[in-house]
């Protein structure tokens, strides 16, 4: 469902001429990884500046990175909130900084990816905190575990900024959209943005046949129900003990110990080794390694000597010397076993090291 959402969202604010080519819109980074490759296509051509979330500010983003909005020739903000794959939900004074810089650019667009938002207790959405200028996108198949059935949520305020900037195009650019939507109805200026993006997902011609099909639809009511029903969420807090037991049983696995953080989704881990590598051996180790091995090693090695597929946190603007290890999918038991893979990888640079001039009689590292 997610990935329909990117792609019709994309889509609709090309046709409706809210991003065109050649325009610069902003990215919340570490972000997943096709929303840094989407604009780059033939189809959209945007420009792309980067608002990171530091590692050392844990995953939030700061005041520096954030006043880069305020240049008006960014039109819009593209953000993962909780991130993927940071984990790590927006923190309330991020969402009011982010308020400050719409009070002084109300033009910017926002689209916020809120599809790990229920593994936060608490958590607030960019879409709740500004309606008026953000696009929420939101799937299923991660809290409720449907992975392939498609079912997920585009949603905007029906007092939204989208509307109001397509109805002050020029002339020729209305006339131009009163062309593609006019099979619709006899008054295409008429039609909401939202609607918009539910007939552009089927190429306008096609609209009759858009949506969720019925056996979607009837899957999304009841998962919709249930949770409704469910006051004492009692679900959101199985899954989420199941994703705690996951990530505690991979740290133990890898013998360090994390900082707790209610911004923390849980669903993924980011693994930074040049992190850990400083922080339980030495800045000569760190260098060593950075001059000598291939950051996709890590990865690599996983697989070949553990049989363990990980992403690099590279792809996702994420620290280059990081992978991602999702704790959705195996059983507890695993991810100790995870754990101690990793930290046999990086035994392995730490021996290397030792076995050089430099790092003879370096200090013995944890790991």
């Amino acid at each position: 469902g997610g990935t329909a959402a990117m792609c019709y969202t994309f889509k609709s604010l090309k046709n409706n001429r809210l991003l065109n080519a050649g325009d610069t819109i902003a990215l919340g980074v570490p972000i997943f990884t096709p929303y840094l490759e989407m604009p780059h296509l033939e189809d959209y051509d945007l420009q792309i500046v980067t608002i990171h979330a530091p590692q050392e500010n844990r995953f939030q983003f700061t005041d520096a990175e954030l006043d880069k909005l305020l240049d008006p020739k960014i039109k819009a903000f593209f953000v993962v909130n909780p991130g993927n794959p940071s984990a790590m939900a927006v923190s309330d004074e991020v969402i009011a900084k982010i308020g400050k810089i719409l009070e002084k650019r109300p033009d910017l667009l926002l689209l916020t990816d809120d599809v790990y938002g229920t593994f936060v207790p608490g958590f607030r959405s960019l879409l709740g905190a500004y309606p008026r200028n953000t696009i929420g996108v939101y799937s299923y198949s991660k809290y409720f575990g449907c992975t392939g059935w498609r079912l997920g949520v585009i949603a905007v305020h029906e007092d939204n900024i989208f509307d109001e900037k397509i109805a002050a195009h020029d002339a020729t650019t209305l006339e131009k959209l009163d062309k593609r939507y006019g099979t619709l109805t006899p008054h295409p200026r008429e039609i909401k943005f939202i609607d918009r993006i539910v007939a552009d997902s089927r190429d306008v011609a096609l609209n009759h046949t858009a949506g969720l099909s019925l056996p979607q639809q009837v899957m999304m009511s009841l998962f919709s129900l249930y949770e409704l029903m469910d006051e004492a969420k009692a679900y959101q807090k199985a899954c989420m003990n199941i994703c705690h037991r996951r990530a505690e049983a991979t740290l133990s696995g890898l013998g360090i110990e994390v900082q707790p953080n209610p911004k923390f989704d849980y669903y993924y881990g980011l693994i930074d080794l040049e992190f850990w590598l400083r922080k339980y051996g030495s800045e000569e180790l760190v260098q060593w390694v950075k001059a000598n091995v291939h950051p996709l090693d890590i990865v690599f090695r996983l697989a070949e000597d553990h049989g363990i597929v990980l992403l690099n946190g590279g792809g996702f603007e994420a620290p280059d010397w990081s992978a991602r290890i999702s704790f959705a999918n195996l059983d507890e038991e695993v991810y100790e076993q995870i754990g101690r893979a990793v930290r046999a990888v990086a035994r392995n640079y730490v021996e290397a090291f030792q076995r050089t001039p430099e790092g003879a009689g370096s200090k013995s590292m944890k790991p």
